[in-house]
């Protein structure tokens, strides 16, 4: 559980990818406008439109050249996003270590950002036993790939899709993923919802094509896809429960 005391504001436009400015009203009702910093480099297509509530954290450090950074969005449907993709490894490490996942569960290590694969990649989470895997040791160490989602479909259906745009960064980490089950281990692909109104999860083969065939690729070769789905407020976001990954 990430747990955060956060200021509100209203939201008033994105740009440049990192910046976002919001508006806060004092006890006066006067208006504040001030410039954010925003973690996320995707598009956030539908997580950061004019009039969304903004919920920020403050930074300490003087070296900052933005003192607030946004963490979540909440868009006209009441629904919460999770709009920080840093806090998405450390939910799902979280979560495996507080045995709240049992797909991931039973393993005696776990490791974070070690490198892998022929593309000069980094896995998020790497679990393993104390054991070296041979042939003898049936189970082998597990590749997890994560990944923010937050791209919102259908309202009334609740299906969301990765990614919200082309990503050949994501494309080479699943070519990665299915090279390491090639060589014998366990990869298993984490599509992290952070968004509630996101009940079940497809790929957005309409805004990249690649990305959808590597995906049948990888279910074909035995990559596990995993979606995890998480509780959201002001204060508080964690992994809930699982779903079944709509292929």
């Amino acid at each position: 559980m990430i747990e955060q005391t956060l200021q509100h504001a209203t939201l008033l436009k994105r740009y440049k990818r990192f910046l976002v400015d919001v508006e806060q009203l004092d006890a006066n009702k006067h208006s504040h406008v001030f410039t954010i910093y925003c973690a996320n480099t995707g598009a956030m297509t539908g997580c950061a439109d004019p009039g969304f509530s903004a919920y920020f954290s403050e930074s300490n450090n003087p070296k900052r050249k933005y003192r607030y950074s946004l963490e979540k969005t909440v868009n006209q449907f009441g629904h919460f996003i999770g709009v920080n993709t840093l806090l998405a490894n450390t939910l799902v490490k979280e979560a495996i270590e507080n045995g709240k996942i049992p797909e991931l569960a039973d393993y005696a290590r776990l490791q974070t950002e070690v490198k892998y694969g022929n593309e000069n990649s980094r896995i998020d989470i790497l679990l393993s036993d104390e054991e070296e895997f041979t042939s003898t040791h049936l189970k082998p160490p597990c590749y997890v790939e994560v990944k923010s989602t937050t791209l919102l479909l259908d309202e009334k259906t609740g299906l969301g899709a990765f990614p919200d745009a082309k990503t050949t960064r994501g494309q080479k980490h699943v070519r990665e993923l299915i090279e390491m089950v090639e060589q014998g281990y366990r990869a298993v692909l984490v599509f992290l919802v952070q968004h509630t109104g996101i009940k079940k999860v497809t790929v957005a083969r309409h805004i990249d094509p690649a990305y959808g065939k590597l995906i049948d690729d990888a279910v074909n070769k035995g990559v596990e896809i995993l979606v995890l789905h998480t509780h959201i407020d002001a204060q508080q976001i964690y992994v809930t429960h699982s779903s079944q990954f709509e292929h």
